[in-house]
């Protein structure tokens, strides 16, 4: 595959400001795509573009409008919603293209372009190899002539409609009520669709991470910092905690007493459930080479399978629509529920659990732990130059530790799509191997 400048795994991602997230990338992001994506009916063409609530925000915007109206498309702004509710928009409105301005779980002073087909799903590799191609190559080539500019509308009913959609996922026979929850939006994406749509279904909704300003989205708070919602739950006395992050694509639950349930938790409980009354597709889950390996043996108690992708909730989508499975995530919370959504939604998910929770009548508390996690550990090494993977110790180090856990473990040692950086994950049934294992590997790296 060609070298990638702009895109890396999961769209372009950047500190704001400086390449690749500037002003001029994303206007020819705009243009590129733009370009690309009309095809030659006589019609308008249409960009859908949704963000969260960092400041740099307000420059990537309207340098991609700039971008899509010069060749001709119309836009609709969204303002902060989700990135699955962009996602499934862009399909909804029968638009040509959708747009997240977004980096996820990072800090605020990170940005980055998510960009998704008509069919509401990420783009493939080779689509995004040709957006780059077009990006480098003579980019006022086939602009749109003056009386066939596009225009710009902001639609304000975006956050109603796909809170709307949200809650058709929750099963009409079941309600809320009675429930009360913490809801943790990461002082993003979420910030306003989250509290409402669990209120409207009934749940007594007590809100953190709900005062954007710019700059403190992530910010000790959300899915990767999970220690604000477990204090509030045990402070209100909660029956559970949901924590979303920065564009609401994935989700961490706790329990009533704090304790954290983690995205293979989640896919257990679902799974489990889906299995049970006959709903489950494909056989099993799909999820990365990061998810426990107690999952696994979760869902094989059960006569599932796990099937496992590179790391990104991309190549997890792209294995279900292969293998018709329909429920897939990762260990970081991406939960994606293929029967409702195209990617990712945190939300969704947590409507998925809660549904659980209510037809069973228990706890979060018990349902939160389906399985035992086998011990996991995982090291980044940092190195300078050419990657170490490819130094013949390096390799025996891999060999030896693969041997050591051989049987009642795994290994699994992979490069950073975007940073110098191994990481090396080991996990098995002793945990005193397993670090031996990885403390072995990530010496070898280091020397």
């Amino acid at each position: 595959m060609s070298t990638r400048k702009y895109f890396g795994t999961d769209g372009i991602r950047g500190r704001a400001n400086t390449f690749p997230m500037t002003a001029e990338v994303a206007y020819r992001v705009g243009m590129a795509a733009g370009k690309m994506f009309m095809s030659n009916a006589d019609r308008r063409h249409l960009v859908v573009i949704g963000k969260d609530t960092r400041l740099s925000g307000y420059m990537i915007e309207p340098a991609l409008v700039a971008g899509f109206t010069s060749v001709g498309m119309d836009v609709r702004l969204f303002g902060p919603l989700p990135t699955p509710g962009v996602a499934l928009m862009t399909r909804s409105m029968r638009a040509d293209l959708g747009v997240m301005i977004s980096a996820s779980h990072n800090a605020f002073m990170d940005n980055g372009i998510k960009l998704f087909g008509p069919d509401g799903y990420k783009l493939s590799d080779e689509v995004e190899l040709e957006i780059e191609a077009r990006m480098d190559g003579d980019i006022l080539q086939g602009v749109a002539e003056p009386h066939k500019l596009g225009r710009v509308q902001r639609l304000d009913d975006a956050q109603a409609r796909y809170i709307e959609i949200v809650k058709a996922s929750f099963p009409r026979n079941l309600t809320l009520n009675g429930l009360r929850i913490v809801i943790d939006c990461a002082h993003g994406a979420a910030y306003k669709v989250a509290p409402l749509a669990l209120y409207e279904l009934g749940a007594e909704v007590i809100c953190i991470g709900v005062s954007p300003d710019g700059l403190n989205i992530n910010e000790k708070c959300g899915s990767t910092h999970t220690d604000a919602m477990a204090v509030k739950v045990k402070e209100m006395r909660a029956d559970l905690g949901i924590a979303l992050d920065g564009d609401a694509d994935r989700v961490v639950i706790c329990d009533e007493n704090g304790k954290v349930v983690d995205g293979d938790q989640i896919m257990a409980i679902v799974a489990g459930h889906l299995a049970d009354k006959g709903l489950l597709k494909g056989g099993g889950v799909v999820a990365t080479v990061m998810s426990n390996l107690g999952l696994e043996r979760f869902l094989e108690g059960k006569g599932l399978k796990l099937e496992r992708t590179k790391v990104g909730d991309r190549y997890v989508m792209e294995r279900m629509r292969e293998g018709g499975f329909n429920l897939g995530g990762e260990q970081s919370g991406h939960v994606i529920l293929s029967d409702h959504a195209t990617t990712g939604d945190g939300l969704m998910a947590a409507l998925q659990v809660l549904a659980v929770l209510v037809e069973r009548g228990k706890p979060m508390s018990k349902l939160g732990r389906q399985f035992e996690t086998v011990p996991q550990i995982l090291k980044n090494v940092r190195f300078t130059g050419v990657s170490p993977l490819n130094s013949e110790a390096v390799k025996q180090a891999i060999r030896e530790g693969e041997e050591m856990l051989k049987g009642s473990g795994r290994v699994l040692v992979r490069p950073s799509g975007t940073e110098p950086l191994i990481r090396v994950m080991a996990e098995g049934d002793d945990e005193k191997q397993v670090k031996a294992a990885v403390n072995m590997i990530a010496d070898a790296i280091k020397a």
